[in-house]
């Protein structure tokens, strides 16, 4: 059971990675080069949708990160998944004070209403965005290493 545990939750965190890596380096730059509004339709379609899935993710692999390191308390890697499950807490500490207030505001923007600070506040997300995608693979990494 537990080493189901241990895959499962690599896998979550390591998919979450995938998501959010691809986010960062290909999809967002992809909108950004679309004409028009088009890249800021895009960017709040994907605000409202990654913003209503995420936060189940991230909280979820924090809590299978946490079991994980409570049920090997005394095994030689409970010290990797413990630190894992510490830049997991760190990411989501960062999505709730950092990202989701730029989100929030996101999703509400229509080309006719947006503020004159938009292209700010979309790089501002992207450069706090970019952090979190490291602190996240590092998590990720260290989960692996764990397995091992």
């Amino acid at each position: 059971m537990l080493n189901a545990l241990e895959i499962f939750t690599t896998l979550a965190v390591g998919v979450m990675v995938g998501v959010e890596f691809s986010v960062a380096f290909f999809v967002n730059p992809i909108l950004n080069g679309l004409p028009g509004d088009n890249g800021l339709r895009g960017r709040t379609h994907g605000a409202r949708l990654l913003g209503a899935v995420m936060p189940f993710w991230y909280i979820g692999s924090l809590v299978l990160s946490a079991v994980w390191a409570v049920a090997e308390w005394h095994h030689p890697a409970a010290g990797l998944v413990v630190t894992a499950a510490a830049l997991l807490i760190i990411s989501v500490v960062m999505s709730i004070l950092l990202l989701v207030p730029i989100n929030n505001r996101v999703k509400t923007w229509t080309a006719d209403g947006l503020p004159a600070d938009w292209k700010q506040q979309m790089n501002r997300w992207d450069r706090f965005h970019y952090v979190r995608v490291a602190v996240i693979i590092a998590a990720f990494a260290l989960l692996v290493a764990a397995l091992a």
